[in-house]
C-alpha cells in the first residue's frame, strides 16, 4: 500500500531518478494506474497510459541509438534482437524494483489487494511513464540521462541485454560435448490468471539455475543466467 502523501511522493521518486520535475502534475500522472482515477472524489487526473506509450517510443529511440554505436558490426536483425531482451518486461520491471517505484504508485484499493505493485507489467509501465514524463519536461537530454542511468546501465549489470540462453547453450556445446540444455517447468505460484512459472535449467540429469517469470520464456531467460553465473561463464580469468 502506498502510504507516503503527494508531496513525499514528489520527493522520493526524484530523489530515487535523480530528476527535479517543473511540472511536478507530470510526475503525478506518470505514476497513476488507471485503478487510482475512478476512487479518486475531486482533483481527477489522468492515468499513466498515455505517458508510457510516449515513454516506450522515446525508449525504443534511446536504447536504438545505444545499441548502433555499441555494435557496429551487427546487422539490423541482431540489433532488433538485442534490443528486444533489453526492453521488455522482465527487464525493466527489475529497473523500477531497483528504485523502488512500486511503492509510489497511486493504486486502487482492489488492485493494490491484490498485488498490482509487484506486477511486471505495472512496474514496466511506469517506469516507460516515468521516461515519457522526463521528455515532456525537460527534453531529450534528462531523458535520455533517465535511461541511460536508471535502465541501460541496470541492464548491463542484470546482464539482461545480452541473450544469456544462447550463451548458455554455446558453452555447453563446447564443455559438455554437444549436450543441449532443457528448460523444465519445477513448479508455479499465484492463481490461475497470474500464474508465475518457476524453471530450470539441466545439462543431462544435472539441475543448474532456476528462474521465475510471467511467462516460462521469462523463466528460463532467468534460469539461464543464473545458469551462467554459477557457471561463472565470461569470469574465467
Amino acid at each position: 500500500m502506498n502510504t507516503l502523501n503527494r508531496d513525499e511522493v514528489i520527493e522520493f521518486v526524484e530523489g530515487k531518478i535523480g530528476y527535479r520535475f517543473n511540472d511536478k502534475e507530470l510526475l503525478l500522472e506518470a505514476l497513476t494506474h488507471s485503478s487510482f482515477p475512478n476512487e479518486m472524489k475531486i482533483n481527477k487526473r489522468p492515468d499513466y497510459e498515455r505517458l508510457e506509450f510516449l515513454g516506450d517510443a522515446v525508449l525504443e529511440l534511446i536504447s536504438s541509438e545505444f545499441l548502433y554505436n555499441k555494435y557496429p558490426k551487427v546487422p539490423e536483425g541482431g540489433l532488433s534482437k538485442k534490443r528486444a531482451s533489453m526492453v521488455c518486461e522482465q527487464s525493466l520491471s527489475k529497473c523500477a524494483r531497483v528504485m523502488d517505484l512500486g511503492k509510489a504508485i497511486f493504486m486502487g484499493k482492489g488492485e493494490d489487494i491484490s498485488g498490482g505493485r509487484e506486477k511486471d507489467s505495472v512496474l514496466c509501465d511506469v517506469t516507460e511513464s516515468i521516461l515519457g514524463a522526463i521528455y515532456l519536461d525537460g527534453g531529450m537530454t534528462p531523458a535520455r540521462e533517465y535511461v541511460n542511468t536508471h535502465i541501460l546501465d541496470e541492464l548491463k549489470a542484470f546482464e539482461l541485454f545480452v541473450d544469456s540462453k544462447s550463451i548458455l547453450q554455446e558453452y555447453v556445446q563446447k564443455t559438455y560435448h554437444g549436450l543441449q540444455v532443457e528448460y523444465k517447468v519445477i513448479g508455479t505460484t499465484g492463481p490461475e490468471h497470474e500464474k508465475n512459472f518457476l524453471m530450470a535449467a539441466y545439462i543431462g540429469d544435472e539441475k543448474l539455475g532456476t528462474g521465475e517469470g510471467r511467462t516460462k520464456k521469462a523463466a528460463s531467460q532467468e534460469a539461464a543466467l543464473n545458469s551462467i553465473k554459477i557457471l561463472k561463464i565470461g569470469n574465467e580469468d
